[in-house]
C-alpha cells in the first residue's frame, strides 16, 4: 500500500476521498521538520503547503519518494531541482486561484488609493467627528490612471483585464512581449509613468529584490507600489526607506518577507501602507479547488498518470 504524508489539513474531503493509499496527516504537535524526516523515508507522496520547506535533506530522505504536491502555485519553498534530478515528479495548483488573487490585489490598490481602512480605522476608534468636509481624507481616483504590471503572466493579466474596466492607460513590463491590450514598455518607463505599480512575478534568483531603492525612487511621489504575490520581490528596508523620505505615495501589501509579519516590523506605522495577511487566494471557492488539483496531482502520479500540473 503506497504512503501518503499530508503536513496541513486542507479544504473539503479530497484527501478522505483517495483510496487504497495509507494517509497520515500531521498532527500538529511537535515539529513539523522533525515529523517530516521521521516520515518521509517510507513515504511515497507528499502533500505540502507553501510553509513547509523541502530541501536537499529532506528530498535525500525520501527514499520511496514519487511526488511532492504543493497546494500552492509558488514553489520557492522546494528544491525543485534536486527533487527532479532524484526523479521525484513535483506539481503544484497554478490558474485555480489566479482570479481570486487578482481580485485582492485590485482591491488593495483601490483601499490605497480611496483611504479606505483608514477610513474604516478612524469610525471604529470614534474619531470622525466633523461630519462631511470638502478636504476631508481625500484619496486618488483609480479611474483614467495609468497602471504598470511588472510581469504578465497568468495573475498579471487577469490584473490587466479588471483594469480595463477603470478605464486606465495599462502598461507592463517582462522578459517577453505577450499578446495582451497593453503597452509593453522598460522598467524604468513603467516606474517613471505609472500612477499605481503592481507586481506579479514568481519568486526566484533574478526577482529576489526586485524592487529595491534605486527602482522605487524611480516612481512617481503620488504612485503606489501593490504587492500580493510574493514578498521577497521587495527589499522591504528599501521600502522602508523609500516611505520615509516620502518619495512614493504609498503602498499595498498581502506578502512580506517574513511571515507572518511581527508588530514591530516598521511597515505597519506607516498609515499609507495597507496590509493584509497573505490572502491573494483566500476564498472558499479557490482554496476548494486548490485542494483539489492538488490531492488529483499526488494521487495521479502515485497511480502512474499525468499530473494536472506539474513543475
Amino acid at each position: 500500500m503506497y504512503k501518503i504524508l499530508v503536513t496541513r489539513n486542507i479544504p473539503g474531503n479530497y484527501i478522505e476521498k483517495i483510496e487504497n493509499m495509507e494517509i497520515e496527516v500531521f498532527s500538529g504537535k511537535g515539529n513539523m521538520r522533525d515529523w517530516l524526516l521521521s516520515n518521509i523515508g517510507s513515504a511515497d507522496g507528499i502533500l505540502i503547503t507553501l510553509n513547509d520547506k523541502i530541501d536537499k535533506e529532506l528530498i535525500d530522505h525520501g527514499k520511496k519518494l514519487k511526488v511532492i504536491s504543493t497546494y500552492s502555485v509558488g514553489y520557492d519553498h522546494i528544491d525543485v531541482e534536486y527533487a527532479k534530478s532524484k526523479g521525484i515528479i513535483v506539481t503544484n495548483t497554478p490558474e485555480v486561484l489566479t482570479d481570486a488573487t487578482a481580485d485582492l490585489i485590485f482591491g488593495l490598490m483601490i483601499a490605497a488609493a480611496r483611504n479606505i481602512v483608514s477610513g474604516n480605522n478612524l469610525i471604529h476608534k470614534n474619531e470622525w467627528k466633523a461630519g462631511w468636509n470638502p478636504t476631508f481624507m481625500l484619496g486618488s481616483e483609480i479611474h483614467g490612471k495609468t497602471l504598470g504590471i511588472i510581469g504578465m503572466g497568468r495573475i498579471g493579466k487577469a490584473i490587466a483585464r479588471r483594469a480595463s474596466g477603470f478605464n486606465m492607460k495599462i502598461i507592463y513590463y517582462s522578459r517577453h512581449r505577450h499578446d495582451v491590450d497593453a503597452d509593453f514598455t522598460s522598467i524604468d518607463e513603467l516606474l517613471q509613468q505609472s500612477d499605481f505599480v503592481v507586481i506579479a512575478l514568481d519568486l526566484n534568483a533574478d526577482t529576489f529584490h526586485f524592487m529595491d531603492y534605486q527602482k522605487i525612487s524611480k516612481m512617481k511621489k503620488t504612485a503606489f507600489l501593490i504587492n500580493g504575490t510574493r514578498g521577497k520581490i521587495v527589499n522591504e528596508k528599501d521600502l522602508v526607506r523609500a516611505l520615509n523620505e516620502k518619495i512614493i505615495g504609498g503602498a499595498a501589501l498581502d506578502v512580506f518577507e517574513n511571515e507572518p509579519v511581527d508588530n514591530t516590523n516598521p511597515l505597519l506605522s506607516f498609515s499609507n501602507v495597507v496590509v493584509t495577511p497573505h490572502l491573494g487566494s483566500a476564498t472558499f471557492e479557490t482554496r476548494d479547488k486548490m485542494a483539489e488539483t492538488a490531492v488529483t496531482n499526488l494521487v495521479n502520479v502515485i497511480n502512474g498518470k499525468e499530473p494536472l500540473y506539474k513543475l
